[in-house]
């Protein structure tokens, strides 16, 4: 392949990668290239987002490659995450909502499998309305981050701790996972959840 190519996939694995990154290593692996032609790509690809100023960056974190937001747009996603319009949460999202709280801790290759599809909007999603969050990192290859429920999903489903959650016992298996879902979201009392409730549980507590 050319340069230009190896530096599209690579943009293109850094995406699907999500928030966990890839190092130049596993990049190199994957696109059959050397280290070094890996790390001159991905530093050819940090300059090409710099030059044209565009909306993300890459970012290395603790030998990790990341795709990764500017600063100082923060304003504007949160504008667009406390959005009435973005507000509902999507079906992908309330499964692996669902997912989380009844398998936690849970990794997001671990949620993929389970779903069956790529999962990395819908974590980011529910990350960002404070109902799941990092609890820690997976003992496996990458150390891959692990996720548990908040103490804002608690709040809003009115549990004084996830024992309370319906009885989950009899969905071990992949296929349960639709009447698991159903199971969770009973608790809601035919309320849509919103990141205004949300929010206004949060205030309430505080």
């Amino acid at each position: 392949m050319n340069f230009q190519e190896l530096k599209s996939i690579i943009e293109g694995l850094l995406f699907m990668a999500g928030e966990e990154g890839l190092s130049t290593k596993h990049m190199a692996e994957i696109t059959e290239q050397r280290v070094e032609v890996v790390e001159e790509a991905v530093q050819d690809l940090k300059g090409d987002f710099e030059r044209n100023k565009r909306g993300i960056q890459v970012l290395v974190i603790a030998g990790m490659y990341h795709l990764a937001t500017l600063p100082e747009h923060v304003p504007y996603f949160e504008k667009m995450a406390y959005s009435p319009a973005r507000a509902s949460l999507s079906q992908a999202a309330l499964e692996t909502l669902s997912i989380v709280a009844y398998r936690q801790p849970i990794t997001r290759v671990e949620i993929e499998e389970v779903r069956g599809v790529k999962s990395d909007r819908a974590i980011q999603t529910l990350v960002n309305k404070d109902l799941i969050e990092e609890v820690g990192r997976a003992e496996a290859i990458g150390r891959p981050i692990l996720y548990g429920t908040t103490k804002s999903f608690l709040d809003y489903f009115a549990l004084s701790s996830l024992e309370e959650l319906p009885e989950a016992a009899q969905f071990e298996q992949t296929d349960g996972l639709e009447e698991e879902t159903q199971l969770l979201f009973a608790k809601l009392d035919s309320r849509q959840l919103t990141i205004e409730d949300v929010g206004g549980n949060q205030e309430d507590a505080d």
